[in-house]
């Protein structure tokens, strides 16, 4: 009875332990389940380059300037400016009066003038009188040769001391029509020497006149981009806080600048002046120049990261799960949203078409239609 309570207890032991070892075995030989797959970062959907047709743009910056810009000075000396008519920024017409001298001077000496010139003309009419007075006893011998040719001579003389006398009062109305300081073309006042009250030396610049208000856009480019303008090219200036204008070539500098190896653009633009354009603004300008393929894809595309622009490409798809490879991108020319891809991609290349700033290289996607 005793060996028989013994024996009961170890024969359930080695069971228990059979039943441990064969439930362990039947866990090994059970095939392992592929691990759960990876979340997607995100769902997005695709796009791939595109060729478009894009203009051909040269940039520079310069400045607004004058077309021309006129020197209007006293042409007349040592007289009292006695009126100043019009102030900087003013329009004025050609031939307008700007500023009067003082004439009180100038009337006396139109006066002294007119008096010389009717006593010479007095004296050239005694004159031609004796003249014909020793023509006619010429004949008669009652004067000699001699005698008559200093009456001729007289005459002569006469009549030259009239022309200098009628000269020096033609000097005097000039001097009179100089009085009157006058626009030399339409235009706008760019600047004003004139004081009331000074007295001017003659050739003294008393304003400044742009011409017919006509303004122009002087950009500076290199030697290399010259070559590629010509007279005619059509070009958009834009002045920041003002506006856009557009022009188009005049003529391009003869020279460059011996330090920066720069030369002037001179760019004609109708109507800056209405447009809020000043001379001395500054300006960024885009020189036409036709167009040309290129592959381009949208900006919303493209994600800047450290200075650089990438894309998202999509690699090893299976159904609408595919990871993403961050390529690196070098751009070019831009039309409305769309950037030109100078390297990195091809046609056939998949792209995320927007979100590429929440994606890291190598992260899963879902692929959605779009």
């Amino acid at each position: 009875m005793t060996h028989g309570k013994i024996i009961a207890p170890a024969l359930a032991l080695l069971s228990l332990v059979g039943l441990g070892l064969a439930i362990g075995g039947n866990k090994d030989a059970t095939p392992a389940s592929p691990p759960p797959a990876a979340n997607p970062a995100l769902s997005v959907t695709t796009v791939q380059p595109q060729l478009l047709d894009m203009p051909i743009v040269l940039t520079a910056n310069g400045s607004i300037a004058a077309w021309q810009e006129a020197v209007i000075g006293a042409e007349i000396g040592d007289l009292r400016l006695s009126a100043v008519n019009v102030q900087v920024g003013e329009t004025v017409k050609k031939g307008q009066v700007l500023a009067t001298f003082s004439d009180e001077s100038v009337l006396a000496d139109i006066a002294q003038s007119r008096g010389v010139v009717a006593e010479a003309e007095a004296n050239l009419a005694e004159a031609r009188a004796n003249a014909e007075r020793a023509r006619k006893v010429l004949e008669k011998g009652a004067l000699s040769v001699q005698q008559v040719d200093q009456y001729l001579t007289g005459a002569k003389t006469a009549e030259a001391k009239l022309q200098s006398a009628r000269a020096q009062l033609d000097a005097q109305l000039l001097r009179l029509k100089y009085t009157k300081v006058l626009a030399s073309d339409d235009g706008v006042i760019s600047a004003r020497n004139a004081t009331l009250g000074a007295v001017a030396a003659k050739g003294q610049e008393l304003f400044r006149l742009i011409r017919q208000n006509r303004l122009e856009w002087r950009g500076e480019v290199t030697a290399a981009e010259m070559t590629q303008l010509r007279p005619g090219v059509e070009v958009t200036v834009d002045v920041p806080n003002v506006g856009r204008i557009r022009g188009s070539v005049r003529f391009l500098g003869p020279t460059l600048d011996v330090q920066s190896r720069n030369g002037l653009v001179y760019v004609d633009l109708p109507n800056a002046a209405q447009n809020g354009l000043r001379a001395g603004m500054f300006g960024r300008g885009d020189f036409h120049l036709g167009s040309s393929a290129g592959l381009t894809v949208p900006q919303e595309a493209l994600s800047l990261r450290e200075g650089f622009s990438y894309v998202f490409r999509l690699t090893e798809q299976t159904g609408d799960r595919a990871k993403v490879e961050q390529v690196k991108v070098q751009l070019g020319r831009r039309a409305g949203d769309a950037l030109e891809v100078l390297a990195g991609l091809s046609p056939d290349d998949r792209l995320v078409a927007r979100g590429a700033s929440f994606l890291a290289d190598g992260d899963s996607v879902r692929v959605v239609a779009p």
